[in-house]
């Protein structure tokens, strides 16, 4: 319990038992077995580190928050809301973090980093300051170290890890992230930041939400994008109830992106490892502990053949929630990168793979004999309708649509340090590696 509660080291705990002592009998005094509650502690930040962090804030002209998972799980989401709307600072989201904030707050940039929307990444290429709150700052977040363009940047790393805290060159505050944003706040009284930065921040949301609707928009294309499929499963049964799971593949960048999650936990994404075969595991046991969501798990071909099983433990449990399988013949994440990297197509999509035969997988009917209630749609009009007329199903529902290999989102995101071979026979590998040298320039460090 003291791992499980720990709020820099919390994590799985696993107990085992030597099989020769399972059946052994001991007197355990009575006081083990008492009943006691266990609080997560919060950790109130040093003195010295808040004054330093909020000399910083006062004399920052382009501010950003990036909210972390550390918001969520410090259970901090109305403090960061208070926070922002007190002092005029704009929030982008990393993967973890997205939900801090409710997608339509004002001042919800969304997502940044690589799978970041423009509004976002345009102002962290600005900013002078970034209040890191509880985040890793990952190679996803700052774009590979590429994303923060302004040589005036400071960034302040509160954390309750002295390790992420720090990184870069930081100023460290070790803290709870509740914690460290009340006395932030407390201590910065009436500052609030030059108004056009945050009216910047609202126009340049504008504009992203007006490319995400075009994004996202119905089509009665034969394969539709990954994103036109999510705007169906969006407009259909997104909202304020809904949980959304997934893990691998193109889906958590486009769902990192266009996802419009309105309340913290409504959106579950095993990013950490990007595990292939999580999805239907993780939304069984999401259903599990929060029996009155809607569960949606968005899942490939690929991730879905590695693990289903956890279908038939669904209904056996009673425990239902819906799948929409989005079919594109393959790896369609791990293609595009071999394509970027100016390699040849081999090996990922079935068609590009050493065949006799290429296989007809009937996913709808391998869902349905495990007990699933299922449907086979070749629309995003047909789609939307599957998942209204199955919302109220008692059985676990998988819906299968086939999907484009190739497409994503052309708006926002932002270059990722994937290497390129420094010495191929391949024009476009080469190619490839000019872009990828030129790239690596625009590369900070501390």
């Amino acid at each position: 319990m003291q791992v499980l509660t720990d709020p820099a080291d919390c994590g799985p705990v696993t107990l085992s038992l030597c099989q020769d002592v399972q059946a052994e009998a001991y007197d355990y005094p009575e006081s083990f077995f008492d009943e006691k509650v266990w609080v997560p502690r919060r950790v109130e930040p040093d003195l010295d580190e808040l004054a330093s962090a909020i000399e910083l804030l006062k004399s920052a002209k382009k501010p950003i928050i990036i909210a972390g998972g550390g918001v969520l799980y410090a259970e901090a989401t109305a403090d960061l809301a208070n926070f922002a709307e007190k002092h005029g600072i704009p929030v982008v989201e990393t993967q973890a973090g997205k939900s801090a904030l409710p997608h339509s707050h004002p001042l919800n940039m969304g997502s940044v980093g690589v799978t970041g929307t423009s509004a976002s990444n345009g102002l962290a290429e600005e900013a002078d300051l970034v209040l890191a709150v509880g985040s890793r700052l990952q190679d996803f977040t700052t774009g590979s170290w590429a994303l923060f363009k302004n040589d005036a940047l400071k960034i302040i790393g509160l954390n309750v890890q002295p390790f992420d805290a720090g990184k870069h060159n930081g100023l460290a505050v070790i803290c709870d992230a509740r914690a460290g944003l009340n006395r932030m706040s407390g201590r910065l009284g009436g500052y609030k930041v030059d108004p056009s930065w945050t009216e910047k921040a609202k126009a340049d949301k504008a504009e992203w939400l007006a490319a995400a609707d075009k994004a996202t928009a119905t089509t009665n294309a034969a394969l539709p994008s990954d994103a036109q499929v999510i705007g169906a499963v969006q407009r259909a049964r997104g909202g304020s109830k809904t949980t959304l799971i997934c893990a691998a593949g193109v889906l958590p960048g486009e769902l990192h992106k266009l996802w419009q999650a309105e309340e913290p936990g409504g959106y579950h994404m095993e990013y950490g490892f990007s595990t292939m075969g999580y999805e239907v595991a993780g939304g069984s046991g999401v259903k599990l502990a929060r029996p009155e969501r809607d569960v949606i798990v968005m899942v490939g071909d690929g991730s879905y053949m590695m693990l289903n099983s956890e279908i038939a433990s669904s209904i056996m449990l009673g425990a239902k929630f819906t799948i929409v399988l989005l079919d594109n013949a393959g790896y369609g994440c791990i293609n595009r990168l071999q394509m970027e990297t100016g390699g040849a197509n081999f090996n990922n999509l079935l068609q590009d793979t050493h065949h006799v035969e290429l296989p007809q997988i009937d996913l709808a009917a391998h869902a349905a004999a495990m007990g699933a209630v299922t449907r086979k749609v070749g629309s995003i009009p047909e789609l939307e309708a599957a998942l209204a007329e199955t919302a109220n199903e008692a059985r676990t529902t998988v819906i299968v649509i086939d999907t484009h290999p190739l497409i994503t989102t052309e708006a926002g995101g932002h270059w990722w340090d994937v290497a390129v071979p420094e010495v191929s026979e391949r024009a476009e590998v080469k190619a490839a590696r000019e872009g990828y040298e030129k790239a690596l320039q625009s590369q900070r460090f501390g």
